[in-house]
């Protein structure tokens, strides 16, 4: 909410300065966002009237003022402004003033002196109005200071609510709440009550009195709706961010800023008979103030006449009853609707009001009267309008009710954990506005009709904190027991993870749970994603149950920025797709790491030929994550290629997929060429043996090559661990160097070569003892797997 610094003073006008009271406030959960000034430092710019003006000799847009500054004698002044009438007022920089850029001297101007320069409202840094002059109002006293004449030394104020703080979404809010903290007394405006001039009025009719318990409507008649807005009113407007539209609609507009109120004014030459507050029906149909043209749902509260609905309740009026320039009947409406029937309904329908972000939170129950109150007074001073008597149609059974709440001072010494005294406290919750009733232990306090948020003690318990002051609660060095925390060797901790990808040149990124349906279905196959009630965007309707998303989105984002070397991870919770209807537990929102390598295997260099990254360069780092016994299987996903993608598993366990991403997917997100990625269950990342202490051998290793021969459908993965397990304890290790296919070969079959290292812990190896092993490696290869030894 942003408002004007000096109409909050006119309000409650306490001894500090605009920073201590920012501060003030931001302490006491009125957070300030943003200061900034109505207008930029300028001197010297008075108010002047242009008494004559005639063409200048040598430019056709250039015209030469003779111009009364309040110094005596007039200055001869030269401008260009198109705007300039004889006897206006407006701005002028005298010789010597400093605008926001320049200072102002004495000049010639094609051959004519100018001393000094009439100022358009541009020129000043006040608005982006370039036009022409800035108009003052004719009884502008000529001479005065412009800073001073216009409040231009004023400050806009923008305060950043929590939703159940909706009391302060007013100038009265703010300045009841600044006059609690500081103790200095408010001046509220208190409206006066206007004579009744007429008997005309309209029946109200409430049909969803759980909806709306309280609505107030008032006939005004002899309405000048050309009536100008007087200027303080459009300033203080403009300065809260609203645009000054019409005496009548700036006059609601005020009201509400002023009070919380929203109010709407209607023709009421175009009603026809009663009022009705209802429900949307079927056939309903509505063109808002804005254009949009919708049919109502239901559920919907509507503003109605015998001719059809109005408006949207506490959302925005229609178009057909709205005022225009020509009304001279004005409905006025001042009513209560319940947060529930309003909540959500605008961002169903793509937009949002002043009014629904109020009721939404919750507007004072009883403050209608008084709104309809000052709003009759204003109409009946500005517009000239003849005031009937005002109808109210109320269910009070349906009216909020504010329970007391038992506070005990004791317990709330003891939860905020300093003391304060029990008069301390009863005086905090009376500035508040609330009744307190009893003495002693326990005590009986009553909020007051506009406060929504405080319903147990610990609400109090907050209150007495906040008016107390945060910054003069004095910080407790903190007690407890200094105790190690366990560990154990068998899990690592994730920073530890996080650590060994960034050294293998990934970036960790963070992306939100929250992800399109769209990605659900591309990357996960999830046709039954989590749904969220109220997304935050359109595209972010769905909770996630892959991280591959986030991490394309943030590839797409690179590659954007022409990168050609890509190398990304993110550990994150994902969601099944039943943890909507299951309870919340670990079992249904694993935590996973998941990376991705796109581009260039290695960064461009010298030393080594340029080549993109592969299956096997990715294969290397999982390899590195699990360790060595991880096993990879041929397996398909549906957002990996089905050719070029297997499943990860450790101990026999799935616990992963890794691939290249499907051949659809890049070319319907435009990546160019397919990035590698992988996906693992945090916790078998995280899972590590424990070391183990090995004597280094003393002795030489001998390595033997072997090609076995086995079928195509045998994978090498297979081959290594029939041999691995027939090794003994003289092979130290196998590993794959070769695969050949072709020539020599039997069809359908393959050559697997291998490189075997033998070697024994306590003395050298004999010829036999070799060949015997090397014997039992290939027997093992013919009996599990019709291996054969390649001649």
């Amino acid at each position: 909410m942003q408002f004007s610094e000096s109409w909050l003073r006119a309000l409650c006008n306490p001894a500090m300065d605009s920073e201590a009271l920012c501060h003030l406030l931001t302490m006491a959960g009125l957070e300030v966002e943003e200061v900034e000034p109505v207008a930029p430092p300028f001197t010297g710019v008075v108010v002047a009237r242009i008494l004559s003006f005639e063409k200048h000799p040598d430019a056709d847009k250039l015209k030469v003022c003779r111009v009364d500054v309040g110094q005596g004698e007039p200055l001869q002044i030269v401008c260009g402004a198109p705007n300039v009438v004889a006897g206006m007022k407006a701005p002028c920089a005298i010789v010597g003033a400093r605008l926001p850029g320049f200072a102002i001297k004495a000049a010639r101007l094609r051959g004519v002196e100018s001393a000094g320069m009439m100022c358009s409202a541009d020129e000043l840094g006040m608005s982006q109005d370039h036009d022409g002059l800035l108009v003052l109002p004719d009884d502008a006293p000529v001479g005065a200071n412009l800073r001073e004449y216009l409040a231009l030394d004023d400050r806009k104020i923008t305060i950043k609510l929590t939703p159940n703080r909706a009391d302060c979404l007013s100038l009265v809010g703010v300045a009841r709440e600044l006059a609690a903290l500081t103790g200095t007394a408010a001046q509220l405006v208190e409206p006066r009550e206007v004579a009744v001039s007429h008997a005309q009025q309209r029946e109200v009719r409430l049909e969803s009195p759980e909806a709306c318990p309280r609505y107030l409507g008032r006939v005004f008649t002899n309405v000048n709706a050309r009536a100008s807005t007087p200027d303080w009113m459009k300033a203080r407007l403009e300065r809260c961010g609203v645009r000054a539209i019409s005496a009548v609609v700036d006059i609601t507009n005020y009201v509400m800023l002023e009070l919380g109120q929203p109010l709407h004014a209607f023709d009421d030459a175009r009603l026809q008979g009663p009022i009705r507050v209802r429900l949307a029906r079927a056939g309903d149909g509505i063109t808002l103030l804005n254009g949009q043209q919708l049919s109502p749902v239901a559920g919907t509260l509507l503003i109605s006449d015998d001719t059809g609905p109005l408006a949207l309740a506490g959302i925005m009026g229609g178009e057909h009853s709205g005022v225009t320039d020509d009304t001279t009947r004005v409905f006025l409406e001042s009513a209560f609707f319940a947060p529930d029937a309003i909540v959500g309904r605008a961002r169903e329908l793509g937009f949002s009001s002043d009014a629904s972000h109020r009721f939404e939170r919750g507007v004072d129950f009883e403050l209608a009267a008084r709104a309809m109150a000052r709003a009759s007074q204003l109409l009946v001073d500005i517009c000239g309008a003849a005031a009937g008597p005002v109808v109210e149609a109320v269910s009070s059974a349906h009216l909020p009710q504010r329970a007391g709440v038992d506070f005990r001072p004791a317990r709330a010494r003891k939860v905020l954990g300093f003391d304060v005294s029990d008069a301390v406290m009863r005086a905090s919750l009376e500035r508040l506005g609330m009744r307190v009733e009893g003495e002693g232990a326990a005590l009986r306090v009553t909020p007051p009709s506009y406060r929504f948020d405080i319903a147990i003690e610990e609400d109090l318990i907050e209150e007495v904190a906040r008016v107390y002051g945060y910054d003069n609660i004095e910080p407790l060095p903190p007690k407890a027991p200094v105790t190690m925390l366990p560990s154990t060797e068998t899990l690592r901790p994730v920073h530890r993870a996080r650590r060994q990808l960034a050294g293998l040149d990934y970036q960790e990124i963070i992306s939100y749970a929250f992800v399109e349906a769209a990605w659900e279905r591309d990357f996960a196959g999830n046709e039954n994603p989590v749904r969220l009630a109220n997304p935050i965007a359109s595209q972010m309707s769905v909770m996630r149950s892959t991280l591959l998303g986030g991490l394309v989105g943030a590839l797409n984002t690179n590659l954007r920025r022409r990168a050609n070397r890509v190398r990304l991870f993110e550990v994150g919770r994902c969601f099944a797709p039943d943890a909507a209807q299951a309870p919340v537990q670990a079992a249904s929102q694993p935590v996973r790491v998941a990376g991705l390598a796109w581009g260039l295997a290695e960064p461009e260099q010298w030393g080594l030929a340029s080549r993109k990254v592969d299956f096997f360069d990715v294969k290397r780092d999982v390899e590195l994550l699990l360790g060595r016994s991880a096993t990879f299987c041929a397996a398909k996903h549906p957002g990996l290629h089905p050719g070029r993608s297997a499943e990860i598993r450790r101990d026999g366990a799935l616990v992963g997929y890794m691939g290249e991403l499907h051949p659809a997917l890049v070319q319907r997100y435009d990546l160019g060429s397919a990035p590698v990625a992988f996906e693992l269950e945090l916790d078998a990342v995280l899972a590590a043996g424990v070391p183990a202490f090995a004597e280094l051998p003393r002795h030489p290793a001998v390595q033997r090559d072997l090609a076995i021969v086995v079928a195509n459908r045998v994978t090498a993965d297979e081959l290594l661990r029939v041999l691995r397990a027939a090794g003994g304890s003289v092979v130290r290790g196998i590993e794959l160097f070769d695969v050949y296919a072709g020539k020599g070969v039997a069809p359908e079959h393959k050559s697997i070569a291998l490189r075997a290292t033998l070697q024994h812990p306590d003395r050298t190896l004999e010829e036999a003892e070799i060949d015997n092993a090397m014997r039992a490696l290939v027997s093992a290869a013919e009996r599990e797997l019709g291996g054969q030894l390649r001649a």
